[in-house]
């Protein structure tokens, strides 16, 4: 299939490039310089001469906290762009698979969310990112919205980079003991994608919003722990950092954090297979890919 990657100097449009080399399909990756998604000439303009079968929304704006202050700029490309992807994958029949997040929900649950919970995101990004979902629902047909959480990869700038990178400088970390969700292997993601495509190709694809993350929910404190014990293991610290587990009130941000965000990927399993990895297993292939650089 002829695939249309937005993206793609992300970590997971860096992560679809690699998963989609051997597969056969026809990928032509963009990344913002060569299309910039809020704007909408730019967009026809390259769809209408790529014509995609599918198209691959891994553009986004991403620093959660600084989209407080930078919220007309976050809006133009997580919903604005969605919106201009989204007719132009309409006019052409093309299946646009959306990339979208966990922030669309407050936290208050104490269980999995699953795809028809109602939304109520508590910060920019989050609102953002329905607001986006909520154009493509409106101007595209054959969509796929993907919500996925807690994303590392060894590409780009992520909690298991910034773990390794504090781990080499300090000797004690305060990490968030009580936020729980569920990390996710951008390369897991990438496979999702895959799967889709696959799905497409035979005439099998269903659309609508699905949930898709790692196959196990922890703490960010939790997550760090397991981090800092692989990458002594591999050779990639020296030692173990002290770690002190803290509460979001000692730790504030300039934007409202979901205290629970772990999804229920049963229906995208259920439609599309690709199962992630659990954190552990996702966090050794990511340092292994890391230490063999």
């Amino acid at each position: 299939m002829r695939v249309l990657l937005t993206g793609a100097n992300g970590q997971l449009g860096r992560c679809v490039q690699d998963v989609f080399a051997a597969s056969g399909h026809e990928l032509t990756a963009f990344d913002r310089l060569a299309l910039d998604i809020s704007n909408s000439e730019s967009v026809n303009s390259v769809v209408g001469k790529h014509c995609p079968q599918v198209i691959i929304n891994a553009a986004a704006y991403t620093a959660v906290d600084k989209a407080e202050a930078e919220s007309e700029l976050a809006a133009q490309i997580n919903t604005v762009g969605a919106a201009n992807l989204a007719r132009a994958a309409n006019d052409i029949d093309a299946l646009l698979i959306h990339i979208s997040t966990d922030y669309v929900f407050d936290g208050r649950k104490t269980t999995p969310y699953v795809e028809t919970d109602a939304t109520n995101p508590q910060g920019v990004y989050g609102q953002t990112k329905l607001a986006g979902e909520q154009e493509i629902q409106h101007h595209c047909s054959k969509h796929l919205i993907l919500r996925t959480a807690w994303v590392f990869s060894e590409y780009g700038n992520n909690f298991v980079k910034t773990m390794l990178r504090l781990g080499k400088e300090r000797d004690a970390l305060s990490v968030v003991d009580d936020q729980v969700g569920c990390p996710t292997y951008a390369g897991d993601i990438a496979r999702a994608c895959l799967s889709v495509c696959e799905a497409a190709e035979a005439g099998q694809a269903k659309y609508g919003v699905y949930h898709y993350c790692g196959g196990e929910a922890v703490s960010w404190y939790e997550f760090a722990s397991i981090i800092f014990e692989q990458a002594v293991a591999k050779g990639l610290l020296p030692k173990m950092p002290s770690l002190a587990a803290i509460t979001t009130e000692q730790y504030p941000t300039p934007a409202v954090r979901p205290a629970y965000s772990v999804l229920d990927e049963a229906r995208f399993l259920s439609d599309y297979g690709a199962s992630p990895l659990k954190s552990g297993e996702a966090i050794r292939v990511c340092l292994e890919r890391l230490a063999n650089d």
